[in-house]
């Protein structure tokens, strides 16, 4: 028989949930007959799976050590990556993630920001391999490979559920930086829909809606320019798939270096002169709203992550 005392990290979800989390491996099928035969039990009594459950609850599992490993497995990814965190509290980090980072894993071998979380924590002694079985900290905001900056992680699970939620209501502000083609001279907000071609990862900007699409709104601020080219600060108001570098390469001012959606020569140019490889997008500030609970002390709070070496480099040079 083992005992599991449940954790502030695993409160409020489902028992079956969590039963699935522990005993990853073990059909749902023998999980709900575990539970009909009283062989699991919820704080000494019969339970069916759907019970919400509460910090301290006691599950007791009346399986053979051989059952629970048989159907229990705890896979962790340490890596050596290197982090740049640029806050930390009990519940949440910030990191200013470099240009070639996967924000979360496309195939099982990949090295992701969440591996270097995870692995970060462990090594910090804020986190136990045994823990991992029913809570993994994780990412609530992604950034592409090759885009620097800002991404919120929670560590906890109200971190990550407050965090999460911010970024759904769209009440967290979100800036990035970028230098992009052309003269900019005023601020603007532009609009328009956004349609995802799954095949070949591509997005392409449209004024009307079609079938598939959804609707964005991108708003930009000049900060300097050249007249050949501009330093951008965006406010990103919807957050969608390349939705900052399509949106504006969609009015004549694609981001240098962007190979997706840049300017050819632009970019090869860019690349002789600064040996320039990833397009100049970075996610440089978020401002938290008015929090209460948990992540009250991040209320009105806001945050810089420095731009990389090359960019700065681009900035110095071209400005």
């Amino acid at each position: 028989m083992q005992s599991i005392i449940v954790s502030k990290n695993e409160a409020n979800q489902r028992l079956d949930k969590l039963l699935a989390k522990y005993l990853n491996k073990a059909p749902k099928s023998f999980l709900y007959k575990m539970l009909r035969k009283k062989n699991i039990t919820l704080n000494g009594k019969k339970a069916d799976g759907s019970e919400k459950l509460s910090e301290c609850d006691e599950i007791k599992l009346f399986l053979a050590d051989e059952t629970i490993e048989k159907f229990s497995e705890v896979s962790v990814d340490e890596v050596e990556e290197e982090i740049e965190i640029i806050y930390e509290d009990e519940n949440i980090l910030l990191i200013n993630k470099e240009v070639g980072m996967l924000s979360q894993k496309a195939e099982q071998t990949d090295i992701s920001l969440v591996e270097c979380i995870i692995s970060y924590m462990l090594k910090s002694n804020q986190l136990t391999k045994e823990e991992l079985r029913s809570f993994k900290p994780s990412i609530c905001n992604r950034l592409d490979r090759n885009t620097s900056g800002l991404v919120v992680a929670g560590k906890t699970l109200i971190g990550l559920q407050t965090m999460a939620q911010l970024f759904k209501d769209r009440t967290i502000d979100k800036y990035y930086h970028c230098i992009v083609k052309g003269k900019v001279e005023h601020q603007q907000r532009i609009e328009g829909y956004l349609y995802k071609d799954e095949k070949t990862n591509k997005v392409s900007i449209t004024d009307c809606h079609v079938e598939g699409a959804d609707p964005i709104a991108t708003e930009y601020v000049p900060l300097k320019s050249n007249g050949t080219y501009t330093l951008l600060q965006v406010k990103l108001i919807t957050g969608k798939t390349h939705q900052i570098r399509a949106h504006l390469q969609s009015i004549g001012h694609p981001i240098i270096g962007d190979h997706k959606y840049g300017n050819r020569s632009v970019n090869e140019q860019m690349k002789k002169q600064f040996s320039l490889e990833n397009q100049l997008l970075h996610a440089y500030s978020l401002r938290f709203p008015e929090l209460e609970g948990a992540c009250s002390n991040l209320s009105g709070k806001e945050f810089i992550a420095a731009r990389p070496t090359i960019f700065e480099k681009i900035v110095n040079t071209m400005f």
